[in-house]
C-alpha cells in the first residue's frame, strides 16, 4: 500500500485542520488505519486508529474529544479531523496501515505515508 498524507499547515491555537491520507496499490479496506505524530526531538506517538470497516476507533488520551478519525473506503482515504488545536499538537503527522486490529504500537503497522507537518501557534 502506498500512502500519501496531506492537509497539514500552520494554524492558531483553538483552530482546526483536517488531514487526509490517500491509499493506493492494494485493497484499502483490508487494513486498519492509524495516525501517528512525531514532534521535534520526541519519539513517534500514537494519535488515533480506525478499523477496516470504520466500526471501531481508538484515540490517545491526549487527543480524545478533540480529534476524530474516519475513513471512506470508496475513496481509499482516511481522515483526521483535528479541532481545538493546541501548541503541543505541533508535529509531523503520519498515516499508516496495519493488518492488526487498531493497534497502537508503530511496529505493528506495515505501511507508512511520508508525513505532513502541523504547526500550531500560540
Amino acid at each position: 500500500v502506498q500512502l500519501q498524507a496531506s492537509g497539514g499547515g500552520l494554524v492558531q491555537a483553538g483552530g482546526s485542520l483536517r488531514l487526509s491520507c490517500a491509499a493506493s496499490g492494494r485493497t484499502f479496506s483490508d487494513y486498519d488505519m492509524g495516525w501517528f505524530r512525531q514532534a521535534p526531538g520526541k519519539e513517534r506517538e500514537f494519535a488515533a486508529a480506525i478499523s477496516r470497516s470504520g466500526g471501531i476507533t481508538t484515540y490517545a488520551d491526549s487527543v480524545k474529544g478533540r480529534f476524530t478519525i474516519s475513513r471512506d473506503n470508496a475513496r481509499n482515504t482516511v481522515y483526521l479531523q483535528m479541532n481545538t488545536l493546541k501548541p503541543e499538537d505541533t508535529a509531523v503527522y503520519y498515516c499508516a496501515a496495519s493488518s492488526m486490529v487498531v493497534p497502537r504500537k508503530p511496529s505493528l503497522y506495515l505501511y507508512w505515508g511520508q508525513g505532513t507537518l502541523v504547526t500550531v501557534s500560540s
